[in-house]
């Protein structure tokens, strides 16, 4: 059956190939058949949803994940799949679709083959991929994936740091200052001094001299800051995030930043602060948890503990004790300390966790929410800068 209005050997509509392509083989009758580009899109989109259990069981998809050629069946490979995919799909649609690929089908090909790494371009989707699936790749494998690793990294990095540091750089004074720098540009100062200059029939005001504010610097006593990071696989972007928070933090002017990555064993990676790369390279994502044990290092490491900041960063699903947790988190807070309970850090900041232990934190002194690493830095500087 052929669509209303449809004319033989006339260019498929685009309109019914978009719903087509949508609602899956079911609709072609419809909708008509695709032409050829609408067709490879259908096929790689096939290749992958094809194998939802529960678009099969609505007929949604045939689930063949093959296609058909010559004589018989060809399975399509990851690499051709990718191949199609960047030929075929806008930047943010393939992004998407290899983010399905190796978390909700868990596609392990595609972090684990060399020849699909080689081809690959690196995301954050990808970073989190390998991390996961690390203890599959043999040591030609790790080198190829490394590269994914050093890439996003590489990008965060650039995006975040200036950020961090932008929060530590001191308040505006009221002196004016002859450095001319944007973020400075004192807007009242400008308006009284240029107004004489002001042309009423063009309502337009001409700046001959601008003002700008000057900056104090901060005279800041050593800090610590200590970060707990859970590194089970939910939390898989709070330990990117944290190792990436964490290098930016490094050497800043009075402030002495400890990383400890923890499941059940305790793993103290402050020595590769410096290298969020080789850092994440070594973090082993899973297991279970034991958070108090966790919070009993950290607290162990802290020298002064009214210029300490002990950020504990996890879902709160504890598989080691509750008690002595809140226990220790009450210790460390009536000493002085400052804790941060976060349940995500990371661009989104929107955690799942626990919230009854989280409450229990809360109770006992803990500051408890979700953050992205700005908001972090911003935090630790205005506690330094008290």
């Amino acid at each position: 059956m052929t669509p209303p209005d449809a004319v033989p050997g006339a260019a498929p509509d685009a309109g019914l190939e978009r719903w087509r392509l949508i609602l899956g083989a079911p609709a072609e009758r419809h909708t008509g058949p695709l032409g050829a580009e609408a067709g490879a899109r259908d096929a790689a989109l096939e290749w992958l949803y094809g194998r939802d259990e529960e678009q099969l069981r609505r007929g949604v998809r045939r689930g063949t994940g093959t296609r058909e050629g010559g004589d018989g069946p060809s399975a399509v490979t990851a690499v051709d799949w990718l191949d199609d995919v960047h030929r075929l799909f806008p930047k943010e649609t393939v992004e998407r679709l290899e983010r399905d690929a190796v978390e909700r089908y868990e596609i392990h090909e595609i972090v684990t083959d060399p020849t699909v790494l080689e081809r690959v371009e690196p995301n954050p989707t990808l970073l989190r991929a390998v991390l996961r699936t690390r203890h599959l790749m043999n040591p030609e494998v790790l080198g190829l994936a490394r590269r994914i690793v050093e890439a996003v990294v590489r990008q965060l990095m650039a995006r975040l740091s200036p950020e961090v540091r932008r929060s530590f750089t001191g308040s505006r004074s009221a002196r004016p200052s002859r450095v001319p720098l944007a973020r400075d540009f004192d807007f009242r100062a400008t308006v009284r001094a240029n107004l004489k200059h002001y042309q009423p029939a063009e309502r337009r005001l001409l700046i001959e001299q601008p003002h700008f504010h000057s900056r104090t610097s901060r005279h800041l006593e050593q800090w610590q800051l200590v970060l707990l990071v859970d590194q089970s696989g939910s939390m898989v972007d709070s330990v990117i995030h944290s190792a990436v928070t964490a290098a930016c933090l490094w050497g800043l002017p009075g402030l002495r930043t400890h990383l400890v990555a923890f499941d059940t064993s305790v793993v103290d990676l402050t020595a590769d602060v410096t290298d969020p790369v080789e850092l994440l390279m070594r973090v082993q994502l899973g297991g279970g948890t034991d958070i108090a044990r966790a919070v009993d290092y950290g607290a162990g490491l802290v020298d002064r503990p009214r210029r300490a900041i002990v950020v504990l960063i996890s879902d709160f699903y504890e598989g080691g004790d509750p008690h002595r947790l809140v226990r220790t988190v009450r210790a460390l807070v009536e000493q002085g300390t400052t804790v941060l309970a976060l349940a995500a850090l990371d661009e989104q900041a929107d955690p799942v966790y626990d919230r009854e232990l989280a409450q229990q934190l809360a109770d006992v002194g803990a500051h408890v929410g979700a953050m992205t690493p700005g908001q972090l830095a911003a935090f630790v500087a205005e506690r330094l800068g008290r």
